[in-house]
């Protein structure tokens, strides 16, 4: 790539040509390999100087036989020229690389889980600590020397502390104010979240958030299945809208192994996630209200959700964790009449759209809760890492969707809805108007419905029909192979990433040439936002910190994996 050759360049000549090593993947992607030592600086340039805005994460990968056990490995992205740059540095047992924090304030969450999980040290950290394993548990889980089936009981709870800052960090309490803990089991939470915060009256003083309740370390999971049975799996991330999960995942394997599914697979992919994106907007908007006291609202689109449900049991005969997909493709073909099932429901959910408009986002009480409340502005949201509608809310037009096509997004006529303040109120409209362009694109998406089949027949890849395993000899063998030998993508490594219904939904997927994944790592949206929420929430009221939580969409299945 003509950009990649320049920045090449442009590094060699600021930081010298024994550096580096340049690589572009055999799937396209661009690579940067730098000594620890260079690390910081040359991620700062790449921020000011190469427009790579936004940090998307930071991961670790473990490779115990060798000298410098550890992968440091950063996903970068460029707004301005919509692409990607991963850059890595080793690290030995003990070593550490400097912090991102003072770059990106995004840097934080990630470089905690990184230490957490493999023991990677980042020097200038202000708060290395862990962050999705208890405090009672020792090790550190994704390394390849613990087993995976080594589980550690925690039988105690830390008491209510702050560490967000150097300045805000210890147990100590200032007895000016009213500690409060609200989680990890209140009807305010959505989810197994635990924020603890120091009240005066009802202003919120500080507040630290508290996360790994529901932490099932699917990515040491998914190294211990072949490829396609970590797709259930997937669907337990953001359980609210399962089968953007599924997509993104088999994207990712089929990208690595250079495979392009067949058009009707693509399409109906398509469909599927704008259904999901639809139900899981539903849940943002309607507990939004329902966190407000707008009951009623929370009622109205469960309706709508109910109704997908059913779409998705026809499809595949489950209705909240569905494993629709399959590398290659579709894991059958959508019934008789489902696609006109769908439309009715387009025309069904588009009236329900404008009725929530009327009793939520055009209410007088809802407006006065929301707007002007806990905003994020377009340079703090990029900084922390911010992706889909609360981005787009902030000011940003970003959609993978539009900037990054796949599935012939492209050729789809349908808009991305920007807003300007960053506040509660501009989050939710965000959100309305998506399900609105999400009806227009499943319209014209079934109306151009390809023929032909739902997945690829590559034997080496798909497993065969029950027909041909029952009918003849040569599909009882090919059934027999792939699941003996398993899906075996080429050696190699990639990130790949959807818009999810909450943003940025990446995968970054190391093949060894086995059956299983050698790493797996999940990019969550809504990681990177609400490890902002403790800063955005500062100097508000305390209701005002439970509308935002709303409005964060956190979901605890994909923010704790």
């Amino acid at each position: 790539m003509k950009n990649f050759e320049m920045l090449k360049n442009d590094l060699s000549a600021k930081f010298g040509t024994d550096q580096f090593q340049f690589i572009t993947t055999p799937v396209g992607d661009d690579v940067i390999e730098c000594p620890k030592e260079s690390v910081p600086a040359v991620l700062q340039y790449l921020k000011e100087y190469a427009h790579f805005n936004f940090l998307m994460d930071v991961c670790g990968v473990d490779y115990p036989a060798r000298a410098k056990r550890f992968d440091v490995v950063y996903h970068l992205f460029s707004t301005k020229e919509s692409r990607r740059l991963r850059v890595k540095t080793q690290l030995a047992e003990g070593e550490a690389v400097g912090s991102a924090t003072s770059i990106w304030k995004g840097a934080d969450w990630f470089e905690r889980e990184a230490f957490d999980m493999f023991g990677i040290l980042f020097s200038g950290h202000p708060n290395l600590r862990k962050i999705l394993t208890h405090h009672q548990f020792v090790g550190h889980p994704l390394r390849k020397d613990y087993e995976a089936d080594a589980q550690q009981a925690c039988d105690s709870v830390l008491p209510i502390h702050f560490d967000n800052t150097p300045e805000q960090r210890g147990d100590l309490l200032d007895n000016r104010f009213v500690p409060i803990n609200i989680g990890p089991s209140h009807p305010a939470m959505h989810g197994t979240l635990r924020v603890m915060a120091e009240l005066d009256g009802e202003t919120v003083i500080r507040a630290n958030c508290e996360i790994g309740y529901l932490h099932r370390c699917f990515e040491k999971m998914a190294e211990t299945h072949p490829y396609n049975q970590v797709i259930p799996y997937t669907d337990r991330l953001n359980y609210c809208s399962a089968p953007m999960n599924n997509v993104g995942y088999c994207k990712a394997v089929e990208r690595l192994m250079g495979v392009e599914i067949p058009a009707r697979a693509q399409a109906m992919r398509v469909v599927l996630c704008e259904l999901s994106r639809i139900i899981d907007h539903t849940i943002s908007v309607g507990t939004g209200g329902l966190d407000l006291g707008a009951l009623t609202s929370f009622f109205h689109l469960f309706t709508y959700r109910e109704k997908v449900y059913t779409l998705f049991e026809k499809l595949c005969g489950a209705r909240l964790t569905v494993s629709m997909t399959r590398v290659g493709g579709m894991a059958q073909d959508a019934p008789d009449g489902w696609f006109e099932s769908v439309l009715k429901f387009c025309d069904e959910v588009s009236d329900g759209i404008e009725e929530i408009s009327q009793l939520l986002i055009g209410n007088k009480i809802f407006i006065k809760r929301t707007q002007g409340v806990c905003a994020v502005s377009k340079e703090d949201a990029i900084a922390w890492g911010y992706t889909g509608p609360l981005l787009r809310a902030s000011g940003v037009n970003l959609d993978l969707r539009r900037s990054n096509s796949y599935y012939g997004y492209d050729k789809l006529d349908f808009d991305i809805p920007v807003g300007a303040s960053g506040d509660i109120y501009d989050r939710y409209l965000v959100r309305v108007e998506e399900m609105r362009q999400s009806v227009r694109i499943i319209r014209q998406v079934i109306k151009t419905m390809p023929s032909g089949d739902y997945t690829i027949r590559d034997k080496n890849i798909v497993l065969p029909e029950k027909k041909d395993v029952y009918g003849n000899i040569e599909g009882l063998m090919n059934h027999f192979m792939l699941v003996i030998k398993g899906l075996r993508p080429p050696v190699g490594e990639i990130y790949d990433a959807t818009e999810a219904a909450n943003g940025e939904l990446g995968f970054y997927l190391v093949s060894d040439g086995s059956a299983n994944p050698y790493r797996l790592k999940v990019r969550p949206p809504c990681f990177a936002i609400y490890q902002s929420f403790a800063e955005v929430v500062k100097g508000s009221m305390l209701a005002d910190a439970i509308a935002t939580i709303a409005s964060m969409n956190v979901i605890a299945g994909e923010l704790d994996r």
